[in-house]
């Protein structure tokens, strides 16, 4: 009785111990997310950029696991989004849609946000650095990594997009435009561009010119122009599922 009494101790002292430093390792695994359970939804991150915190959000969706590879898609939101919060961004476009139909979206969604009064343009390293910090946390399929962005961003998708070219499967640009001189970069990923055909804000026609260039350059591209919308196009576009579907079937070639 005696040894059954301090062998019940010893067990209570293990379990103790176990929740208060976690359970013993297994074996080949490091302190890298990629081969950990990790926390699912939209996540508040930081990277740091010239030794200051720049904040975005990353979305996990609730069946990820690390041991098997994940799409990638990077989100640039709009010119109201900008800011500091780090949130603002997640509540516009692709984020909305994640939230209306999770099920659509068996991916890994970053989303920077672009600082005040600046373009994307001059926010490069903050696309670049959370999309490096995510490829190096996370469990990245890197034949599966697109680019989308709405209004401000859709400029940037064009844009980045074929500075990044070899980095993407996929473009989807959304009420943007961009250069033509950048068509035969863009056409060697495939691209789905929409716009609203009743869009004062960014006129049709920016994304008609870059469609046109792109398939004169021998690229795989799509257009759909919504009759009677007017700037906000994204609602539309992200909401839906063949387009999304789309767009996660992608694979670099």
């Amino acid at each position: 009785m005696r040894f059954f009494v301090v062998f019940l101790s010893f067990l209570s002292m293990f379990t103790v111990a176990e929740r208060a430093y976690g359970a013993p390792r297994a074996k080949g695994t490091t302190g890298d997310m990629r081969h950990q359970a990790a926390p699912t939804g939209f996540l508040n991150k930081t990277m740091v950029i010239d030794g200051h915190p720049r904040h975005y959000v990353l979305y996990v969706p609730r069946e990820y696991k690390p041991d098997q590879r994940w799409p990638l898609i990077v989100f640039l939101h709009g010119m109201g989004e900008r800011g500091s919060d780090g949130l603002a961004q997640s509540e516009v476009g692709i984020g909305r849609a994640i939230r209306l139909h999770p099920d659509r979206f068996p991916c890994l969604v970053v989303m920077p946000q672009c600082p005040d009064k600046v373009a994307w343009v001059k926010a490069v390293r903050d696309i670049d650095t959370c999309l490096h910090d995510t490829r190096r946390d996370y469990s990245v399929d890197d034949d599966r990594i697109y680019l989308t962005g709405l209004s401000m961003g859709g400029y940037a998708a064009w844009q980045y997009g074929a500075e990044k070219v070899k980095t993407f499967a996929a473009i989807m640009p959304i009420c943007g435009g961009g250069k033509v001189n950048d068509a035969e970069k863009l056409a060697r990923a495939p691209i789905w561009a929409f716009h609203g055909a009743d869009d004062k804000t960014v006129k049709p026609k920016k994304t008609q010119e870059m469609v046109e260039a792109v398939k004169k350059a021998g690229g795989q591209v799509r257009y759909t122009e919504y009759p009677g919308v007017a700037h906000n196009s994204w609602d539309k576009a992200y909401e839906d599922a063949e387009a999304i579907k789309w767009l996660l079937s992608q694979r670099k070639k």
